[in-house]
């Protein structure tokens, strides 16, 4: 439908306020953008619920990183006001019943479509609405952004606010934090009361601090966690930071993971560990006997050499980066293999994108309750070598001895 430009934009911005205010809200994207940050793609808008209290989140998508910046329901329609018609000329919103589009014409014009919602519930039923609402303040409690180590490592300002440069470190952050709070609830370890973790190739520590803080202020779980980093610099800082935060059950060592002697371990992490780096870790978890295990690979030079593929994956195989994913994927699915046939329930998948990489494999393994019969995970790891003609995979070397 077509109107006058003022009253049409004022009804769809007194929409956008009513849908907030009722909980009916599910999301809001301003796209076409035409202002003055050329980095600026698109801003998505959803309701989140902080300390009892409706905010909307802005996540602002710049092409190399996000932002989020939370407003009261009034600041949101102001800053809407200002944006739409200007900045923007397409919004879409989506409510628990209606799907409205706004754009405007080269001319000016708003144009305004609505149309009921596909996936709405039935009437009466806010249950979608509470999950979401439910689902962000949960994900906002992993993490919260006042923390004191965000600001001494740098993540936040002395307001609280994520740093811009770090908005992707702090997006890593979350989604570990929420990854491992899964796998702490699903192995029973919050019912501990007392937890040992050990991070291997700690570097600057925050997901060791992040990982510490969660588990003593949200978990309320007396917790010894020892980041080890073969960079004595960086050793030092982190213990500094760990000193001058007053911060009980932290520690930072010298050391690397092919060498550190470990023991008692319930969470075993190590992320970003360099090729063979990654068996000694996952090999350290499984004698240590932890309850999780969590490693994320980069590189996978130990088995490319031995790949013998068959004949008629030649043409497909020639081009370097398609043999450098299939050693990729034998390597680490031999990895979840041994895991498996060594008492543990694995995944591997996608974990989140780094600062200074494009992807980020996890493999997070946890230790089943139950032993079962392996016979069948072991002839498998078999078949698989002698199919690509590998001779020797480190985690199964490892292991043996």
């Amino acid at each position: 439908m077509t109107g006058s430009p003022v009253s049409d934009l004022t009804s769809f911005i007194a929409m956008c306020q009513q849908t907030a205010s009722n909980g009916a809200l599910q999301r809001l994207v301003l796209s076409k953008y035409k202002g003055a940050e050329e980095e600026l793609t698109r801003v998505v808008i959803r309701p989140v619920e902080i300390k009892a209290q409706t905010l909307l989140s802005f996540l602002y998508e710049y092409r190399t990183n996000h932002v989020t910046k939370n407003l009261a329901v009034d600041e949101a329609m102001t800053q809407l006001q200002q944006w739409l018609g200007g900045d923007f000329h397409n919004a879409h919103m989506i409510t628990d019943e209606w799907e409205i589009q706004l754009s405007f014409s080269k001319k000016g014009k708003v144009l305004i479509n609505k149309n009921r919602n596909k996936n709405s519930p039935a009437e009466g039923d806010k249950t979608s609405t509470q999950v979401e609402l439910a689902h962000n303040r949960t994900k906002l409690r992993y993490v919260e952004q006042d923390r004191p180590y965000l600001r001494e490592l740098g993540i936040t300002d002395a307001n609280g606010q994520i740093i811009p440069a770090m908005s992707r470190k702090w997006k890593q952050i979350n989604k570990f934090i929420e990854v491992l709070s899964t796998a702490i609830q699903q192995t029973g370890l919050d019912k501990r009361s007392e937890l040992h973790i050990a991070d291997f190739g700690s570097g600057k520590a925050y997901l060791t601090f992040a990982v510490h803080d969660y588990l003593t202020a949200n978990l309320g779980v007396k917790t010894q966690v020892t980041g080890v980093e073969l960079r004595q610099g960086l050793v030092d800082l982190c213990n500094q930071t760990a000193q001058k935060l007053a911060l009980a059950g932290i520690k930072f060592e010298q050391g690397d993971v092919q060498h550190f002697s470990a023991q008692g371990i319930n969470i075993m992490i190590a992320l970003h560990a360099c090729d063979t780096a990654t068996d000694y870790a996952l090999n350290m978890g499984i004698r240590t006997g932890a309850d999780i295990i969590m490693c994320s690979p980069c590189c996978h030079k130990q088995i490319r050499p031995q790949l013998k593929s068959p004949a008629l994956l030649a043409p497909v195989l020639q081009h370097g980066i398609h043999l450098g994913q299939e050693a990729e994927m034998i390597t680490d699915g031999l990895r979840a293999l041994l895991l498996e046939a060594h008492g543990y329930d694995t995944k591997v998948f996608e974990f989140i994108s780094l600062e200074h990489t494009s992807k980020n494999k996890m493999i997070l393994a946890q230790k089943r309750k139950a032993a079962r019969d392996n016979a069948e995970v072991l002839q498998q790891i078999a078949d698989i070598k002698a199919f690509y003609g590998i001779q020797e995979h480190c985690l199964e070397t490892l292991l043996l001895n």
